[in-house]
């Protein structure tokens, strides 16, 4: 019989194998993990993990929030919450070169702290944000690559569902996810905005001056912003503060968003029906692949794969942090082939275990010991590092879904510019990564701090 690290490998290649040739993730994930598991231990061990595994996994009250939150951004892109954002960002920002593609970023930073996805963030700004960088002749690499690369902040910002599945899987807290993830989230903001300044500076041309706004559309336009960031500051705050945890805060901000859309007349009984559907798709979805996840995790543990690439790793004397960066590439390029989310639920259950093992299994506190951090500690910061470079493969060649998104709606625009234009972007992506990398307080310190 075949030892168990090869049949693993294998299992490993065979499930890449079925990704690439478009069967879907969560299928691919229970048929490998299920024969796995069946090889190893027979096939009644699969059927007695069956009986209890889905109920298991879907009776958990922390991913009761998953639901409320995708039906939150349901909600948020037929309720018009897009346009506030991006008229107000507009109005403060779009009288400087370059100011309406910094709105742009700002506005999906902004619908992107509501909505959750990165794709449907590229989206909904592309269709808001397009018209009027085409109306002030932005170059077409600026107006596209700027809203191509804005729609990864979806999936960081919180609220995320992406970040409360990962908080799940390696059994975080979500609320301290949600904190950990203000710092690098508003320092991607930073540096796009940097990012769009230096390449107007650059090329003069590619991003005009806007008009400047009148007293009266300032304050209508900062005046339309304020519920939006209301129903931000009312989850995010209520969480914080400890008022409520994050399913109930879910529940709040779906409230609040359809108040908001009611009162706009942008919600009826049509588009509520719509939005339904779609988070029950959405969420089958999720759960489905959490339930294949959970098989590969079996699978993975009773070979021991994730321990034994651990030893080896060690063995060839490689430090902890470079074995973290080689993750984080080996990520960036997982993303070009899968969205973030299956992506996720993929490969964290493998890597997890084994860099906690390279962080000394529980850490007991000793100097220099793996990543000279704690378990509690290590979970957050690998979170926000994965996510980042998860969500770089939306704009990295050859596939970058985001791309294609505003490809889509940019007809006039080659696609080949819109790569172009993200390139400034990645760029200002890896910097962030280093930063993170370099100086892992600035993920640790606010919720060391909240936490008190």
């Amino acid at each position: 019989m075949t030892d168990p690290l090869t049949l693993g490998l294998i299992a490993l290649v065979v499930l890449v194998i079925l990704i690439a040739i478009r069967i879907p993730v969560a299928y691919s994930m229970i048929l490998v993990g299920g024969i796995g598991v069946a090889l190893l231990n027979g096939p009644m061990m699969v059927l007695s993990q069956l009986k209890t595994l889905a109920y298991g996994q879907f009776s958990i009250y922390s991913l009761s929030v998953v639901p409320m939150f995708v039906l939150m951004g349901e909600l948020a892109t037929v309720a018009g919450l897009s346009h506030a954002l991006f008229r107000g960002a507009n109005a403060w920002l779009g009288w400087m070169r370059g100011g309406t593609a910094m709105a742009a970023i700002a506005g999906c930073a902004g619908f992107g702290a509501v909505c959750g996805s990165s794709l449907a963030t590229a989206s909904t700004m592309g269709k808001v944000a397009l018209p009027e960088l085409k109306r002030y002749n932005y170059s077409g690499a600026l107006a596209t690559g700027s809203l191509a690369a804005g729609g990864v902040l979806g999936i960081l910002i919180p609220p995320s569902v992406v970040l409360i599945v990962y908080a799940v899987i390696v059994e975080a807290n979500i609320v301290t996810m949600f904190m950990a993830a203000m710092i690098p989230g508003f320092l991607a903001v930073i540096l796009f905005i940097l990012t769009i300044a230096a390449y107007v500076l650059i090329f003069p041309k590619s991003g005009p001056r806007g008009g400047a706004a009148t007293r009266a559309e300032f304050i209508s336009a900062t005046l339309g912003m304020l519920p939006v960031l209301g129903i931000f500051a009312v989850v995010l705050g209520g969480i914080y503060a400890g008022f409520f945890n994050p399913t109930p805060a879910a529940a709040v901000g779906v409230f609040l968003v359809w108040v908001y859309g009611a009162a706009k007349r942008r919600l009826d009984r049509q588009t509520m029906v719509r939005a339904l559907k779609a988070t029950a798709a959405t969420s089958g979805m999720i759960y489905l692949i959490l339930l294949g996840a959970e098989l590969m995790k079996i699978f993975m543990s009773r070979i021991g794969l994730p321990q034994q690439a651990a030893a080896w790793i060690a063995d060839a004397g490689f430090a902890p942090i470079m074995v973290m960066v080689l993750i984080l590439i080996a990520l960036i390029a997982l993303g070009c082939l899968m969205d973030s989310l299956s992506m996720i639920l993929l490969v964290i259950p493998f890597f997890w275990p084994m860099l906690l093992e390279l962080n000394g299994g529980l850490y007991q506190g000793a100097e220099g010991a793996g990543f000279g951090m704690s378990t509690e500690d290590l979970k957050i910061w690998f979170g926000i590092l994965a996510l980042i470079v998860v969500e770089l493969g939306l704009i990295t060649p050859p596939v970058g879904m985001n791309v294609f998104i505003i490809s889509a709606l940019a007809k006039d625009t080659p696609m080949i510019e819109t790569f172009k234009g993200v390139l400034p972007f990645f760029g200002a992506e890896l910097l962030r990564v280093a930063l993170l990398l370099a100086f892992p307080a600035l993920t640790l310190w606010l919720p060391r701090v909240l936490s008190g």
